[in-house]
């Protein structure tokens, strides 16, 4: 394995178990996490909770996708997921920013996380 490959690996590993961090502090500590998302919802509200929910479980599982393919070795595999799932953190940027977010959250969080996940997948296309 060539440098970049593993730089790559480390990476994505870094990134798999932030994500999935960051799922299960949605299932275990909704309002934190939803704060550190940089929208907090009216958890009051019926169903809102359920959403942050849905949103820990589809966090944990993306990171138990790349954790899967970087079992098997799948390189080439795990640059496309993660350079198609840049637009999950693109996505939340906007949203944030839609809805009256932080710009520092906007882009400290979800633009920097989507510039390291495009970085992650070059190192690992062109490996």
């Amino acid at each position: 394995m060539n440098i970049t490959t593993v730089i790559g690996y480390v990476l994505a590993g870094l990134l798999a178990a932030g994500i999935v961090f960051i799922g299960a502090r949605f299932l275990v500590a909704p309002r934190v996490a939803a704060a550190g998302y940089g929208v907090l919802p009216d958890l009051d509200q019926p169903g809102a909770g359920a959403y942050l929910s849905v949103k820990g479980v589809r966090d944990i599982a993306t990171g138990l996708v790349v954790i899967v393919l970087m079992i098997a070795g799948a390189t080439q595999l795990i640059g496309w997921m993660i350079l198609a799932a840049t637009i999950i953190p693109l996505a939340d940027a906007a949203i944030v920013l839609r809805n009256g977010g932080s710009k520092s959250t906007a882009f400290g969080i979800h633009g920097v996380t989507a510039a390291v996940m495009l970085i992650t997948s070059a190192l690992l296309l062109i490996s």
